[in-house]
């Protein structure tokens, strides 16, 4: 039996993130965080796109996830 899979992609704004080296420190922490299929940082942006399976995290849970890395999570970004 195959497992289903919500498969989703959010944009969230990073309000205090400071340069490239953390950029690559978030999205090594948000790769690892379960139901993460994969995470871009872009520091120019302030920005984190993360592809994620609905089914076992949200966009709570994701943001609980930047703020426990270290970082402040504003809204998602629409669109």
């Amino acid at each position: 039996m195959l497992d289903a899979m919500d498969e989703r992609t959010i944009r969230i704004r990073l309000l205090d993130l400071g340069c490239v080296a953390e950029a690559i420190g978030l999205e090594r922490r948000l790769a690892r965080t379960l139901g993460v299929l994969g995470a871009a940082v872009n520091p120019a942006t302030d920005t984190a796109y993360i592809r994620y399976d609905g089914y076992r995290t949200s966009p709570e849970r994701l943001r609980a996830a930047i703020t426990a890395a270290g970082f402040r999570a504003g809204d998602p970004i629409a669109g």
